[in-house]
């Protein structure tokens, strides 16, 4: 990977593997949420993708995601505009709103646990989505984000 790509180039210019990278494995893009029709707001559920190893904070089938969770968010530069949702430690939502990466982030200080230790990412309260019945899942809602048109 190319020295510091994240403060050198777009994110439409880098690599895949950079691109990879630059995900700081909070775990948060893979929680639950339903949108309201008519308000647009989003609630955001205290529960995992059922894919989502929540230990690790990391896909358990990354490669496969799309094909096993059709409504998985795959993030992805040209689309980084259409993901209003993610969360302002988000290392995506970060470099492309201009802002540096936070301290805690691996790719600064070469820790991959320091986001968990920091209550960044979601191991400490999500559940996985094979645990909580359908009819339960709107006890889990943890946030609602008013979402622009």
């Amino acid at each position: 990977m190319r020295e510091r790509f994240w403060e050198r180039f777009d994110l439409e210019e880098l690599t895949t593997e950079e691109w990879e990278a630059l995900c700081d494995g909070c775990g948060q893009c893979c929680l639950l949420k339903f949108q309201d029709d008519d308000s647009g707001d989003l609630a955001v559920l205290g529960v995992a993708c059922e894919l989502l190893d929540i230990g690790s904070c990391r896909c358990s089938d990354y490669p496969n995601r799309q094909a096993r969770v059709p409504d998985c968010a795959q993030l992805t530069p040209q689309r980084i505009e259409e993901f209003r949702w993610l969360p302002k430690s988000c290392a995506y939502r970060r470099v492309a709103e201009g802002r540096r990466l936070a301290g805690w982030h691996p790719l600064i200080c070469g820790d991959s646990e320091r986001v968990h230790r920091k209550g960044i990412s979601v191991r400490s309260f999500a559940v996985s989505r094979r645990d909580v019945p359908e009819e339960e899942l709107e006890d889990y809602i943890i946030a609602i984000l008013p979402i622009d048109g």
